[in-house]
């Protein structure tokens, strides 16, 4: 008597569902992690950016300080390299583009400026696609001797 003993191999029907129904699941409950990432980066860049102003705008008054022009109520050109001078009011940047992308380095097309508005100007950087006022920094120059400018970040809407 001989007996018919076929090895099986492979998986089965059943067990290729439950794979696919667990690997669903687990891909549902990853997924909204990493799309959150994305915000998380711009908000990250903004920040970046903010702290960069802050930078810049302190160096700038340290070049007006030196020259003796941080009381000027006018806007008055520093010389903050040898070949770059900026317009500036009681020593801190003017709010505009012109003198903003001199005191800070942007990537060339991934930001860009609104007009100035308001008094005293202020003037939103944000990432380049759109401009969207929950999503960007904002430098308001100063007004008021001794006084810093506002730079603030609006990341709500990234």
């Amino acid at each position: 008597m001989k007996k018919n003993l076929t090895k099986q191999s492979g998986f089965t029907l059943i067990e290729l569902v439950i794979v696919i129904i667990v690997l669903g699941i687990l891909a549902a409950t990853a997924a909204p992690k990493f799309i959150d990432l994305q915000s998380d980066a711009k908000r990250s860049a903004l920040s970046g950016v903010k702290a960069a102003l802050e930078g810049g705008a302190t160096l700038t008054y340290s070049k007006a300080a030196i020259a003796g022009l941080e009381k000027s109520s006018a806007a008055v050109s520093v010389a903050i390299s040898t070949t770059d001078t900026v317009q500036a009011i009681f020593g801190y940047p003017v709010a505009d583009e012109a003198n903003l992308k001199k005191v800070i380095e942007l990537s060339e097309g991934d930001w860009a400026f609104t007009s100035p508005s308001g008094t005293p100007a202020s003037i939103g950087i944000f990432a380049s696609g759109g401009v969207s006022t929950d999503c960007q920094v904002t430098y308001e120059q100063t007004d008021t001797e001794g006084q810093r400018p506002t730079i603030t970040v609006n990341g709500s809407g990234c």
